[in-house]
């Protein structure tokens, strides 16, 4: 898998993380209802979200790395820093999950979360990765683009589609009777 090559390759891996983040809130929201545990059910979730990492972050990558004849010579600093940025992506998974806990919906914390975290990517590569020739060269569309984002976000949540009606009793009592009814 070589992101390095030229043409539009990123956009396609970026436009597949896009879907898949797109589907992780509401995934995850799913897991946890399913898990049938009011109180424990978000953390039970939580677990299997920390399964799969495993098995795309740790087993994948290896196979990778061994099949691609990777040394192993892995530098303090970039192993620092990965496990940084795992700390805090796997951070971010469980406060989605604490926020569904308090209520939250799929449909708003995830658009809160998407619209937000382009804003803070902004300042923080800013400040790990300061422009030539600092502040002064910010163009105004930059700046207007993270007003868009954060208006975007506070749109979606303001103006979210009304939860769906609750099913007619004689719905529910046919789900719990399989189907027989007196």
């Amino acid at each position: 898998m070589d992101a390095g090559g030229a043409g539009l390759a990123w956009l396609g891996f970026a436009l597949m993380t896009v879907v898949s983040w797109g589907c992780y809130g509401v995934f995850l929201h799913t897991g946890q209802m399913a898990m049938g545990d009011p109180v424990n059910g978000r953390y039970k979730a939580f677990l299997f979200v920390g399964i799969a990492y495993f098995i795309t972050a740790v087993l994948a990558p290896l196979l990778i790395l061994k099949l691609n004849g990777a040394t192993w010579s892995l530098p303090a600093r970039g192993m620092a820093w990965s496990l940084i940025a795992g700390t805090v992506g796997a951070a971010g998974a469980f406060f989605v999950l604490l926020a569904f806990g308090s209520r939250g919906t799929p449909t708003v914390v995830m658009s809160i979360v998407f619209a937000g975290a382009p804003i803070v990517n902004a300042f923080v590569a800013y400040a790990f990765h300061p422009p030539a020739g600092g502040l002064a060269n910010v163009r105004w569309q930059f700046v207007l683009g993270i007003a868009l984002a954060a208006v975007g976000g506070a749109l979606v949540t303001l103006y979210k589609p009304d939860a769906p009606a609750p099913p007619p009793a004689a719905a529910i009592v046919a789900i719990r009777t399989g189907g027989v009814t007196d």
